[in-house]
């Protein structure tokens, strides 16, 4: 699912970047503790490294943390980079992750693409420490995306590092196949794109004090697939003391991953339509990298008993996950982006008539199914058809899904919901739509990584909403808990109270009601 608002050269950061001893995270003394770093050398544990430094921000690019993952690499677990001599060109972007041309995602057929950007201030407070470091991990249905999406300068410019990843996508990171497993000393295959995120966060762990960053502090986030990453690595046991706290976005809506036998069934009709019908593992990996793209059929995490040993909702249940603070949340109309694709790509709005076989399809239930649940949606509650879809999807599919997260988190660690809901967020991916698209599927991005050139303009108070958003992210990366001054108080989730932070135009508010609104009694949420 898309995680991009647009690729980071076409957002223009609309919030003034401050000394991080203006902030209200700063004790008064620190105002004249700031000491102005020029330098953009940073030594890694591989050889030294040379970024750049633009208004406030030193950016450290095309960082690789693992080795390339070719030829009898592919479909291997991330080995670790080759070090270097000399001073390493840090200032370019590297090769983004093999993938189609999507409205999400530009278009590579690169499997040397294990790199990591790493953006921190330009700035030094020593009474503050080391700073907490932020790993980004974009989303894209775990086959599109990139980590030069993003550009993080209003969270740095809170005083946090910032680091976004690349990681195998699609089947060239999710594919289980019987003869990969068979030749893996684990008895697992599937996952090499978690596993990729894990060797990111490995990396972290060993490189964080070269740029100021502290390796025991340390929030994984992301969005739609980035927040299933986020979820799976919660899960592992593998991951286990790499990160800190979590924020899940848009992420919860793959709880039950399937099983290696599962996964390894459909890995062998991928071989068979990629041409390897003798499913050897010297076939696979002999294939063109554009076979692979055009015959995959898409990325999903896998329950090996290696990376993963239980399903997202089993862990989570159980409490066998990895302990750390947590904010979950979605969006109040997630599923309107995915109605908007339909519609630009098929140049027609939903029709009434197709109403009911479309949430079949959606759902994958059967047509008397479907007529029964939208018995709870009708079409004469809402203004179109494509509207009444887009509720449908989005509380079967993520709303009631990160309520039950929630409720299952908080029994074991502090867990903070919110639900982003500006009903006139921008759309630059499908802007001339029949429908308002609302708050959806990845609206939330544009308030923490930047403001879009495009028309309409950000208003003044979805400023202020983008503002209270980058206070309360980076103070959870702080603290573990998102509240500071100046922003309204967001309670801990407990299921009793059931309380949530509703992400409004102007600031946010502390709201109740969100099972309701979303009819998760439909949907065991």
């Amino acid at each position: 699912m898309p995680t991009n608002v647009r690729r980071a050269t076409r957002w223009a950061r609309s919030l003034v970047l401050v000394p991080i001893a203006a902030t209200v995270l700063l004790p008064a003394s620190a105002a004249t503790a700031v000491a102005h770093n020029t330098a953009v050398i940073a030594h890694t544990d591989k050889g030294v490294v040379r970024g750049t430094r633009v208004d406030g921000v030193r950016s450290f690019l095309g960082v690789p943390y693992a080795a390339p993952p070719v030829g009898e690499m592919r479909w291997r677990p991330p080995q670790p980079a080759s070090a270097w001599h000399g001073v390493r060109d840090a200032t370019a972007l590297g090769p983004h992750c093999a993938q189609p041309a999507t409205p999400f995602g530009v278009a590579s057929t690169s499997e040397d693409c294990l790199y990591l950007n790493v953006y921190t201030p330009s700035f030094v407070v020593p009474e503050l420490g080391l700073a907490p470091v932020m790993v980004w991990i974009h989303g894209g249905a775990l086959v599109v995306g990139e980590s030069d999406d993003y550009d993080p300068a209003d969270l740095v410019a809170r005083g946090v590092i910032v680091v976004t990843i690349n990681y195998r996508l699609g089947a060239l990171g999710f594919l289980s196949h019987p003869a990969l497993t068979a030749e893996s000393p684990n008895h697992a295959s599937g996952n090499f794109g978690l596993l990729d995120q894990q060797a990111a966060l490995r990396w972290v762990q060993r490189n964080a004090r070269a740029f100021g960053g502290n390796p025991r502090n340390v929030t994984i986030f992301g969005e739609s697939a980035g927040g299933l990453s986020v979820h799976s690595q919660l899960a592992s046991p593998l991951a286990t003391g790499l990160f800190d706290r979590a924020i899940i976005q848009s992420g919860a809506y793959l709880l039950d991953p399937p099983t290696l036998a599962a996964a390894e069934a459909a890995g062998s009709t991928f071989a068979t339509r990629a041409g390897c019908a003798v499913q050897t593992v010297a076939c696979l990996r002999s294939l063109p990298v554009t076979t692979v793209l055009a015959r995959q059929a898409g990325g999903s995490p896998t329950v090996d008993g290696y990376v993963l040993t239980q399903s997202l909702a089993g862990a989570f249940t159980s409490g066998a996950f990895n302990h750390v603070p947590v904010v979950q949340g979605s969006n109040h109309d997630e599923w309107r982006l995915f109605v908007a694709q339909t519609e630009a790509t098929t140049g027609a709005p939903l029709s009434a008539a197709a109403y009911v076989p479309t949430v079949a399809a959606t759902l994958g239930i059967s047509i008397a199914a479907a007529t029964a649940l939208t018995a709870a949606y009708p079409l004469s509650a809402y203004p179109s058809p494509s509207i009444a879809l887009g509720a449908v999807g989005t509380d079967a599919i993520f709303a009631c899904n990160a309520r039950r997260v929630a409720g299952l988190l908080s029994q074991h660690v502090p867990t903070y919901q919110y639900e982003f809901n500006d009903p006139n967020a921008p759309q630059p991916f499908f802007p001339s739509v029949s429908f308002p698209t609302g708050a959806y599927h990845a609206a939330e991005l544009q308030y923490l990584f930047g403001f879009s050139r495009g028309t309409p303009p950000f208003t003044s108070e979805q400023v202020a909403l983008s503002q209270t958003m980058v206070r309360y992210w980076t103070r959870f990366a702080w603290a573990g808990n998102p509240n500071a001054p100046r922003t309204p108080d967001w309670p801990r989730y407990d299921t009793a109270t059931q309380l949530f932070q509703a992400l409004v135009p102007g600031t946010s508010r502390t709201d109740t009601g969100f099972a309701a609104d979303h009819k998760c009694s439909l949907f065991g949420g």
